[in-house]
C-alpha cells in the first residue's frame, strides 16, 4: 500500500488537489486506489457545497497519472486529458457517499506519446462512474 505522502509524489497535483488518498494495490496493467476526500467539505472541486459525480473522471485521471509514474519508477509524467469516452455515470453527486471511492484503472494502450486506460469508480459494491480516459503526454 501506498499512503498519501508517497502518493503526492506520483502525481503532477499538489496539496488538496491530490484526491487520492491510498494506492492499495497495482500491477504492469493496472491499479487500485481509494478516498474519502470527496466527504471533505474542503475538497478544491465543491460547488455551492456539492461535488458533483462529473468530478469522478479527475479521480480516475489522478489514479492513471499515479500508475503511469509507478511504472516510470516513481517520475511523475506531465500529460493533458486528450480524450474522453464512453463515460456513464451512475449518480449524480458523490458529496452525500458515505463509504470509500475506490478506483480502478486498466491500461489498455502506452505509446510515447499518449495512453489510454479504462476506468471505474465504486462505493461499496456501487457503480459511480466508467468510461475510458486518452492522455496526451508532452514532452519533459
Amino acid at each position: 500500500m501506498i499512503d498519501k505522502a508517497q502518493l503526492r509524489s506520483l502525481i503532477p497535483h499538489t496539496g488538496s488537489m491530490c484526491l487520492l488518498d491510498s494506492i492499495d494495490d497495482w500491477t504492469a496493467e493496472r491499479i487500485q486506489c481509494s478516498t474519502l476526500t470527496h466527504r471533505d467539505p474542503t475538497n478544491p472541486l465543491r460547488r455551492n457545497t456539492e461535488l458533483a459525480a462529473l468530478h469522478l473522471v479527475e479521480y480516475g485521471a489522478q489514479a492513471m497519472a499515479a500508475h503511469g509514474a509507478l511504472l516510470a519508477n516513481g517520475a511523475a509524467q506531465t500529460g493533458m486529458l486528450g480524450v474522453l469516452r464512453d463515460i456513464r455515470f451512475y449518480t449524480t453527486r458523490i458529496d452525500d457517499l458515505e463509504g470509500a471511492l475506490r478506483i480502478s484503472a486498466i491500461r489498455r494502450l502506452v505509446r510515447t506519446d499518449g495512453l489510454i486506460y479504462d476506468f471505474a469508480v465504486r462505493t461499496d459494491e456501487r457503480l459511480l462512474c466508467e468510461g475510458r480516459i486518452t492522455v496526451a503526454l508532452t514532452a519533459n
